[in-house]
């Protein structure tokens, strides 16, 4: 019997991202997902030799990897939309809950066990929160971006998105904030002068 988990999985690559908003570069949930990984293993990575916390790395990344999956099914609700109230906030997770159910029915029996953990995460968990202010930077990097082409369409979002930020107040990402978000508004050129 063949399964079609990956071939899911696969078709993150199709959706796309910030459909409300006119971007310049469009994005979708596979690039978002990696780089969400990527900055989550950065702010375990922190909390671990800056401050001393100890996160369990690997399923702070596993988590990241993981955290769009169900959109392969529901496609990328608008923020707006998702949190315009409680009730479509609700629904909403019990649809995203019925596709990641449906997605790991998409696995033999014998690897759900391993996989399954990081697709539905323990969302009280300290390493689902690293993720999710991983998600959040990803966003404002994504805001950087748009403002540095000039598209102004996402100048709210940016101030909203840093104002989320902040009020985590969560060190990782405070360093994070400090030293590397600077780079994102550099040129290349800049970048290799300095």
């Amino acid at each position: 019997m063949a399964y079609n988990f990956y071939a899911f999985l696969d078709r993150m690559k199709y959706i796309r991202r910030w459909a409300l908003m006119r971007s310049s570069q469009e994005e979708n949930i596979m690039e978002h997902s990696q780089q969400v990984a990527m900055f989550a293993h950065a702010l375990a990575v922190i909390d671990t030799d800056v401050f001393k916390h100890s996160p369990d790395m690997l399923k702070t990344v596993l988590f990241a990897l993981y955290h769009e999956s169900s959109e392969v099914m529901t496609g990328d609700l608008p923020t707006p939309i998702k949190y315009y109230n409680p009730a479509i906030r609700g629904a909403y997770r019990q649809i995203e809950d019925c596709a990641t159910d449906k997605l790991l029915s998409m696995l033999p029996d014998e690897l759900q066990g391993g996989i399954a953990p990081y697709v539905k995460p323990d969302a009280d968990s300290y390493e689902y929160k690293l993720v999710k202010a991983a998600d959040k930077l990803s966003a404002y990097v994504k805001c950087l971006e748009e403002l540095k082409a000039g598209n102004a369409e996402f100048k709210k979002a940016k101030e909203s998105i840093e104002r989320e930020l902040k009020e985590k107040k969560m060190p990782c990402v405070d360093y994070f904030m400090e030293k590397f978000i600077p780079g994102f508004s550099l040129t290349l050129d800049e970048m290799e002068a300095l």
